[in-house]
């Protein structure tokens, strides 16, 4: 072989060898940006935001709305008298409540109950927060209770960052409210009975 012919071989394959690397480097490339586009992002999505509503007030005059605590953190719990773990739960609620002086707000939406019992279970179990009555059910539609009792934790944009189903531990409670008055973006988090 001439060192002409050398020289041209030698050309020819730096030649070839600058296209395959460039095409791996393309491929490569491609590669990357598809994964990250389509990879879910570490941070978890924003809380939703909780429906709002405007109940009958229990045992008093005037309503129970959400609005009415428009920018500041709201433990919204679902009860009702003849709710089995409610007996449990709302005596934990009504001693915290006043343990914390009102400084959290803290709503108690009756479902599916008569006033009577609703006001008697209310007194024997020393609630002192607001109570709303709702005996068809208008508020768990938006909230997809199907059961209780369950609380929902809102920061003060009203969006849910706790939502525990079934009765609640003094754990359960400590947690939702640090996670109220946390700063950040929120996620909504669950809590299933144990």
């Amino acid at each position: 072989m001439s060192v002409s012919s050398a020289a041209r071989w030698t050309a020819r394959q730096a030649r070839e060898h600058k296209v395959v690397s460039g095409s791996i480097a393309v491929f490569a490339a491609a590669i990357v940006a598809v994964s990250v586009l389509t990879s879910s992002s570490s941070a978890a999505p924003p809380a939703p935001v909780a429906p709002g509503f405007t109940v009958a007030a229990l045992g008093a005059a005037g309503d129970v709305s959400l609005s009415q605590y428009q920018g500041k953190p709201v433990i919204v719990n679902f009860w009702a008298s003849w709710c089995g773990p409610c007996q449990q739960e709302t005596p934990l609620l009504a001693s915290w409540y006043k343990q914390e002086h009102g400084q959290i707000a803290l709503i108690g939406l009756d479902e599916n109950d008569t006033t009577a019992k609703a006001l008697a279970f209310a007194t024997a179990k020393g609630v002192t927060y607001r109570l709303g009555f709702d005996p068809q059910l208008t508020v768990t539609g938006p909230y997809n209770v199907d059961g209780l009792p369950q609380t929902f934790f809102l920061n003060a944009q009203h969006r849910i960052v706790e939502h525990v189903l079934g009765a609640m531990t003094k754990a359960d409670l400590e947690q939702g409210v640090s996670l109220m008055n946390a700063s950040g973006t929120p996620s909504e988090q669950t809590i299933e009975p144990s």
